[in-house]
């Protein structure tokens, strides 16, 4: 895989909600996404000299997603501030260049605003998994 362009990521809500049509939200300048699997330790007396053993196809998975940027417009900012305050569980897809997308329903953990007074104003926020996440490779 060739070096990406990290402007390329896109980060998409479902708007309307249940309507199947995602739309841009904003202009992520920095973004991050973070996979995790917790595991399930079966270690035992009878573990090879004590060494630990996982179960395999256990544990529990999360994705995060966390961006800041500025909205791409007034639409976006109001879908955003709509979800959290409601603390909707929305469907996101997030689009990785020449890696894939991630689908699935996500609920905003945190959403942040700032500026300083000779600059535009910012948001950052966190996403997290909160059921199945479909991944489809490009």
């Amino acid at each position: 895989m060739t070096a990406q362009h990290g402007k390329d990521i896109l980060l998409k809500i479902e708007n309307p909600a249940g309507s199947s049509t995602y739309v841009t939200m904003a202009g992520l300048r920095a973004r991050t996404i973070s996979f995790n699997a917790r595991p399930v330790d079966v270690t035992n007396t009878d573990s090879p000299d004590a060494w630990r053993e996982l179960l395999p196809g256990a544990g529990l998975k999360t994705v995060s997603v966390s961006g800041s940027g500025v909205f791409k417009d007034a639409a976006a900012d109001e879908a955003m501030r709509v979800a959290f305050f409601a603390q909707d569980t929305r469907n996101w897809q997030i689009i990785i260049p020449d890696f894939g997308s991630l689908t699935g329903p996500f609920q905003i953990a945190a959403l942040e605003y700032a500026g300083d007074f000779d600059r535009e104003a910012v948001y950052s926020l966190t996403l997290s998994s909160a059921g199945a996440i479909l991944f489809a490779a490009m």
